[in-house]
């Protein structure tokens, strides 16, 4: 059974960073391919950042692109998503998801997901 949960998400001030976690448990880690996604109240889950098998190719929205990193450890079956200069509209619960193989930008195609964190960045 896969479970993945993730962790270190709370309230920073815009400008500031934070990095939040993804642990994977069940199976090795270096089977899937990992995504982190975000959702507001009322919107739909967005893209924000995903990441080979390998941990090698990232890619990310244009919205973070430059500010957030995405890295994967799979002698720790984790992986990070580092959040720089954070800004109001980053203020989302933050999902974490792993695929089978290959990376996507969609949502739909992960089939493991995370109970999600918040992260808060008051204006």
């Amino acid at each position: 059974q896969v479970q993945l949960v993730e962790s270190g998400g709370g309230l920073v001030q815009a400008g500031d960073s934070l990095t939040i976690s993804c642990a994977l448990s069940g199976r090795p880690f270096s089977n899937y391919a990992a995504g982190w996604f975000r959702q507001v109240p009322g919107k739909g889950r967005e893209f924000v950042a995903t990441v080979t098998r390998s941990g090698e190719t990232p890619y990310y929205a244009d919205s973070v692109k430059g500010r957030f990193t995405i890295s994967k450890d799979n002698a720790k079956n984790t992986v990070y998503l580092h959040m720089n200069r954070l800004k109001p509209e980053d203020t989302a619960d933050y999902f974490c998801a792993a695929r089978t193989f290959f990376t996507s930008f969609e949502a739909n195609d992960y089939e493991y997901w995370g109970q999600g964190i918040r992260v808060t960045v008051p204006s």
